[in-house]
């Protein structure tokens, strides 16, 4: 609950509806669907309109007598009957096939936007959180494109026009009926304020409801061996609860409006036709013009309360697009540059970190890596080691650019990082993670992840030098078997053969291995290794690695402590000096762990 209560204090409340202009932009592509949209809503709006003078022709021809003019009066009824329905099935379908058009342009930007974004981004926002605005907010400004918007400028439309037909035909009782107006209006400006703000609470809890439950079923293993699900589920229930009872007064709010201004249209209506109905008696009025001025009240009143109901879907729309444009104008610290540099082809893989100082965003207070410079040169095999927490992993991450040093450069080929775009670089490397990835897809596809073009016969050769190809095959469907989410019809030393083929596959010039050969058999293990060596050959290769056995080949091994570099050289030269190597190299040997 507390998280709930910091979004809200961060976020900028919804302080007007000019909050929906954001959605102009998508609309501005689709002119003629908005065209069409808008011709078909005035023609809808005019008929209506004119419905009214029908009946009033049809009531006072009861009472002249002529049989032929009392027949024109029902056909010419029935024409505007027709004319009615075949302009609302053209309203509608215009205008939601806009709003469908317009929601699915957003969700495609909005997941652009955030795919692009650096891990930065998402140390201050839950996944879950951005799901949420992906679909809850996307089908609010749906329903607001594709009917609040439509039902809302039809109505005005009908109010307008209908305040005008008042007018025409009786003066003296639209004069009665325009007093009722300021006291519709009040509520609806005061309650309508309170309404945003809560329909904005609202939503804001939504979005950490559906990232808590993100969490917890990401993590459904590890809360159930720790039996945690009591407590996650009091949590999720929490966090419900209050998106739940913030509704609630939302829509307390919204029912207490629309109760007011219902009240007070129709009780001023009424009274106005008590009026009116005194003058028919007097003679002042026909009974025709009684029925038109009665339809017309009921039209103007009828879209006097539809506007008070649609105001409070346009205030939740509102909330939802200032959300969803504060992620797409939201700005990243990792950007690429306005006028970049090619990165030469072919890649050499020379790396070098001059003097670089970095703290996490999250962390600010704790320097990651302290001035480090380290220069890897092409085709070299560099290993960093070190203790949990030294900076080893945040080298890679830094090389493949999620984020910036706050000192420093890094360049690739001496070209600084900053000076090419994030794609044109990591291209050219190859990342196998500690925690590999499996995407809910067969295994060939995610092998073939690496390089989306390569063939089935280059997949399999990828698996083979990965040693995994025996265990795909193996599969019920070999490699085309569906591995599950995340690959949890998998095991870990099987995850992470298949993200190792899925590097070889990539075949780039760089490549980071982080703890790859972790989750492996003594015998897997072997084989995979001899796989890298051989795939390390000609490629620049870094290597981070707690266990040192597979680390011993390496050309250069860089010891990492606290942020920064403490020794440099092979295996037996830092033996051989002693010092923290040395001490790591004791307890693992010595003990039979590597």
């Amino acid at each position: 609950m507390a998280r709930g209560t910091t979004l809200l204090e961060e976020r900028e409340k919804s302080k007007q509806m000019g909050a929906l202009r954001g959605l102009l932009p998508y609309m501005a592509p689709y002119r003629k669907l908005v065209i069409s949209a808008v011709v078909a809503l005035v023609a809808t709006s005019v008929v209506s309109l004119t419905l009214p003078l029908a009946v009033r022709r049809v009531v006072d021809g009861f009472s002249s007598g002529d049989a032929a003019l009392l027949d024109q009066y029902f056909a010419a009824a029935l024409v505007i009957a027709m004319l009615l329905a075949l302009g609302t099935g053209a309203r509608y379908y215009f205008v939601t096939r806009l709003g469908e058009r317009v929601v699915a342009d957003i969700r495609k930007s909005l997941f652009d936007k955030v795919m692009g974004m650096s891990p930065a981004f998402f140390e201050r926002i839950m996944t879950g959180e951005v799901l949420s605005r992906l679909t809850t907010d996307t089908t609010l400004i749906l329903s607001v494109i594709g009917s609040s918007v439509s039902i809302a400028l039809r109505n005005l439309l009908i109010f307008m026009g209908g305040i005008v037909a008042l007018l025409l035909t009786s003066a003296k009782l639209t004069g009665l009926v325009l007093l009722i107006v300021p006291g519709v209006i009040v509520p609806i400006i005061v309650l309508g304020r309170r309404l945003r703000v809560l329909s904005r609470e609202n939503q804001d809890l939504i979005a950490e409801s559906s990232g808590n439950a993100s969490e917890a079923l990401l993590s459904v293993q590890t809360v159930q061996a720790f039996t945690h699900e009591i407590q996650s589920r009091a949590t999720f229930a929490g966090v419900t609860e209050a998106a739940y009872l913030s509704a609630q007064r939302r829509i307390g709010t919204r029912a207490i409006m629309t109760v007011i201004v219902i009240f007070l249209v129709f009780t001023g209506v009424v009274g106005v036709l008590w009026i009116g109905a005194r003058d028919v008696q007097a003679g002042v009025m026909s009974p025709g013009e009684l029925v038109q001025f009665l339809i017309y009240s009921v039209m103007v009143a009828g879209a006097v309360a539809a506007l008070s109901e649609i105001w409070g879907e346009l205030q939740r729309a509102a909330g939802a697009t200032e959300r969803l444009v504060e992620l797409l104008v939201a700005a990243d610290s990792v950007r690429d540059p306005a006028t970049p540099m090619p990165l030469p082809r072919p890649v050499r893989g020379a790396i070098e970190f001059e003097n670089v100082t970095f703290r996490y965003p999250a962390r600010p207070e704790i320097s990651a890596l302290d001035h480090i410079s380290l220069q890897v040169n092409p085709g070299e095999t560099v290993a960093l080691v070190g203790p949990s927490g030294a900076g080893k992993t945040t080298i890679l991450q830094l090389l493949l650019r999620f984020y910036d040093p706050q000192n420093g450069r890094i360049t690739l080929d001496g070209i600084a990082l900053p000076d090419l775009t994030r794609d044109d670089f990591r291209r050219a490397i190859a990342l196998v993670p500690q925690d590999p990835v499996i995407f809910g897809a067969s295994a060939r596809e995610n092998i073939r992840f690496g390089r989306p073009e390569a063939t089935d016969a280059e997949i399999e050769e990828a698996a083979r030098a990965a040693a995994a190809h025996d265990f795909l095959t193996a599969l019920p469907q070999g490699y085309d078997t569906f591995v599950g989410e995340r690959g949890v019809m998998l095991s870990g030393g099987q995850k992470q053969r298949i993200a190792i083929a899925r590097a070889i596959l990539r075949d780039a010039p760089v490549l980071l291995l982080d703890e790859a050969t972790s989750a492996l058999d003594a015998e897997s293990e072997s084989a995979v290794q001899k796989a890298v060596d051989q795939l390390s050959m000609g490629r620049t290769t870094l290597v981070v690695a707690h266990r040192l056995a597979t680390v011993k080949k390496a050309d250069r091994i860089v010891v990492f402590d606290q942020g920064q570099i403490v020794a440099t050289g092979t295996h037996d030269e830092l033996v051989a000096q002693g010092g923290l190597y040395a001490r790591l190299a004791r307890l693992q040997f010595t003990d039979g762990q590597a």
